[in-house]
């Protein structure tokens, strides 16, 4: 009986858990959505259920989780301009890809050290560093865009500057 109670007791807790943090997800996200035009609620909250976030993350947990994810696709855009660099025989876009490259090794130091601000509580650096990581990211695409061609890395880089946008709002909630 007690077994039963137990048991009854902590999936009560659960629940509750995931009850709340869901609703802090939810809240967050509505609240990025109400404070940057170019992320949507929908988009917010698929960007962080398509990376199983976890569930009973608060808002700081989220800044944090929001900055890894943009690790991840900063370290694989990078990878993609090496590959795209080694099949390249334009010097011109070479060159614009290798700018790009530099942008997004910078990147992920830069996003590290946004993370060490995230839970030391340094916020305003933290938002320093992320507007930063946004125009480094905007630089790369204005090299395409000075060499009068269609951005090679244009998608990478839209996903990528959402969800330093996400991070950036949700950091200025804090």
């Amino acid at each position: 009986m007690r077994h039963r109670q137990a048991l009854s007791c902590l999936t009560l807790l659960f629940f509750i858990l995931v009850s709340s943090s869901a609703s802090t997800l939810d809240d967050t996200c509505k609240s990025v959505a109400a404070r940057n035009k170019y992320i949507s609620y929908n988009y917010c909250i698929l960007f962080f259920q398509a990376n199983n976030t976890n569930p009973t993350a608060d808002k700081r947990g989220l800044v944090v989780i929001a900055i890894k994810i943009t690790q991840v696709e900063a370290a694989n855009t990078r990878k993609r301009i090496d590959a795209l660099m080694a099949s390249g025989t334009d010097k011109k876009v070479n060159g614009c890809l290798f700018e790009c490259h530099v942008h997004y090794t910078i990147t992920l130091n830069c996003l590290e050290a946004a993370v060490k601000g995230i839970e030391s509580g340094n916020l305003q650096d933290t938002e320093v560093t992320l507007r930063g990581v946004i125009s480094r990211i905007d630089t790369c695409e204005e090299g395409f865009r000075k060499l009068g061609i269609k951005s090679l890395l244009a998608a990478e880089d839209a996903t990528f500057t959402a969800g330093c946008s996400i991070a950036l709002t949700i950091t200025s909630m804090l």
